[in-house]
């Protein structure tokens, strides 16, 4: 069920656009507020700023959502495809005036035509777990150019455990949230939020070096990783 995908479009579209209901394992249910995903450059925190300014080349801008990296991205002159599993985002997107919208699932779409591949708002969250990050990074390996370059942001949630949430079982990274709109919910899922000493563990792992290379005060850091 495209729960996300019919918020955007309830937004865009102004079609009495409600609130969108974030559930977690760890607490109360989070409003996510809409008009995030619609954000211009003016709007976007540094740390978002600073990767669309390090992107080169043909980008791959994964969990596009709405379509504003993209956009801003367009108006720079870059040549740039967007990337989203929702049919309903990538409505929105077109509506928008994305260019090239491409509504597939990442792990099915092979293309190795890619200069940088980007995924912002913890896009990199759509791996689930640490082997689904391993799974992704040799992916990737597929898409992207010689010398090319991975770029996302995440952070570490280590705090969460100060307020008493636990998580023997798993990295603690590995957070379930389930999507609420209009009645409508998602089933659950796994977001992966990756501290950066265990990132760089796991890329070196797999031939790829990681640099940091942005860090804002909410402990968020925008990573680029390369093939060594």
């Amino acid at each position: 069920m495209d729960v996300l995908g019919k918020a955007l479009k309830d937004f865009h579209f102004n079609e009495l656009p409600s609130k969108l209901w974030i559930r977690n394992e760890y607490g109360a249910p989070e409003e996510m507020p809409l008009d995030t995903y619609f954000r211009d450059k003016e709007e976007m925190p540094e740390l978002e700023l600073c990767a669309l300014g390090t992107c080169v080349g043909h980008i791959l801008d994964v969990g596009a959502g709405a379509g504003s990296h993209a956009l801003e991205l367009q108006t720079r002159g870059a040549v740039v495809d967007a990337l989203d599993i929702s049919a309903g985002a990538c409505t929105v997107m077109r509506r928008r005036g994305v260019r090239s919208v491409l509504n597939t699932n990442i792990f099915d779409f092979k293309s190795p035509h890619y200069d940088t591949l980007l995924l912002l708002m913890n896009g990199i969250g759509l791996c689930g777990d640490l082997n689904g990050l391993k799974r992704f990074l040799k992916h990737a390996k597929l898409l992207l150019k010689p010398g090319g370059k991975l770029l996302f942001d995440s952070s570490d949630v280590d705090y969460l455990y100060k307020d008493g949430f636990k998580r023997p079982d798993a990295y603690y990274g590995e957070i379930a949230y389930q999507y609420e709109y209009k009645g409508l919910k998602t089933d659950w899922f796994k977001w992966l939020y990756i501290d950066f000493n265990t990132l760089c563990s796991l890329a070196n792992e797999d031939g790829w070096l990681a640099q940091q290379i942005y860090k804002d005060e909410f402990d968020q850091y925008l990573c680029k990783l390369t093939l060594k």
